[in-house]
């Protein structure tokens, strides 16, 4: 059998991989280029995330829930009824309390009664007292003029000591009328602290019905904020404890970024730069930020149990500073941005 030698390969076959090899080592030096420029020209970390306000709605009575308004991951505005706490037993209690209160208005009546018969009696007392001194000084001129006709031998013994005796007499009602005297004006003084003890006692039930009707009010539960809900931990029918918390709402009206520096990176990092961040749910987003503050503390120093090197067990660690970062443009983003979402933050140098 004859043999026909094989053909060599075409010239353009042989440099089309290298030049597929060549086209990839030049893209990757490029992409390489690159990163080392940005790493050499940025400041760049991944520990960040979007941070809003989670204002917590809490009760302020215990009871059992009778009715709730708003469900899981739902819209609120501020001001929206959310929950209704039952209330007919702080409204029995309140009843009974104001039935107290209408009668303590009778007892202050009463005492004021009171009060002005101390009072006439007090009068009457004096105007007695004013009569007996009139007496008691005609007594005693009486008894004056008969001791000189008696010795004078115009009276008998008998009629001086008549005499003697109404000025006696008259002598001991005086010092009983003083006493009476004395009486009635401690009586009236009784009597007028019994008044104002009888209101201030009013008024401490009127403060208390005034508490009642607050307590009442805190059945009905309101969004103290504009957004939205998270999962709410209670269902109607169940009984909740004064304090114990019921929704949480996030706040969507303000909205920033959270970005943890080491300590190594500080010395690039100054309020009022403008940062780029890249958020990692909307990696093609082009979103603008800028530092508003840095910490004081390392987020370490924040925690439960921070670290204490004076222990002698030190190791030393990286710590890193929180940045709080202003979103620019927040508006534009707010439908998209979730609390606590990754972002990746990048400050020019």
């Amino acid at each position: 059998m004859d043999t026909q030698p094989q053909k060599e390969p075409a010239k353009g076959m042989k440099i089309l991989p290298r030049i597929i090899i060549g086209t990839i080592v030049i893209i990757g030096l490029i992409f390489l280029a690159k990163e080392v420029w940005f790493a050499i020209h940025h400041e760049e970390t991944d520990n960040a995330q979007i941070e809003m306000r989670l204002v917590p709605i809490l009760s302020r009575v215990s009871g059992y829930v009778d009715k709730i308004y708003a469900d899981d991951y739902s819209t609120v505005t501020k001001g929206q009824l959310l929950l209704v706490v039952d209330s007919a037993e702080l409204t029995l209690q309140l009843q009974e309390m104001q039935a107290d209160y209408t009668q303590s208005l009778s007892d202050i009546d009463n005492a004021r009664a009171s009060l002005i018969n101390a009072e006439a009696s007090l009068a009457s007392s004096k105007g007695n007292l004013e009569v007996i001194k009139l007496r008691l000084a005609k007594t005693t001129s009486d008894l004056k003029r008969d001791k000189s006709l008696f010795e004078g031998n115009a009276i008998t013994q008998k009629q001086l000591d008549d005499t003697q005796s109404n000025f006696d007499v008259t002598s001991m009602q005086l010092e009983t009328s003083r006493i009476d005297v004395r009486v009635a004006q401690t009586r009236l003084a009784v009597l007028s602290s019994l008044v104002n003890k009888t209101i201030a006692q009013a008024e401490i039930k009127k403060v208390r019905i005034d508490q009642q009707r607050l307590k009442l009010s805190y059945c009905r539960i309101y969004a103290i904020a504009d957004g939205k809900l998270g999962k709410r931990n209670i269902d109607e029918g169940q009984f909740i404890q004064a304090g114990s918390p019921l929704f949480t709402i996030v706040n969507t009206q303000s909205q920033w970024v959270v970005a943890n520096f080491k300590e190594s990176q500080l010395k690039n990092v100054k309020v009022g730069q403008i940062v780029y961040l890249k958020i990692d749910g909307y990696p093609s987003l082009d979103v603008q930020g800028k530092i508003v503050s840095i910490s004081d503390a390392t987020g370490a120093k924040f925690s439960l149990l921070p670290p204490d090197n004076a222990t002698g067990n030190f190791v030393k660690v990286t710590q890193r500073v929180p940045v709080r970062i202003e979103i620019l443009d927040e508006s534009k983003y707010k439908d998209l941005l979730r609390a606590g979402m990754s972002v990746v933050v990048s400050v020019p140098l």
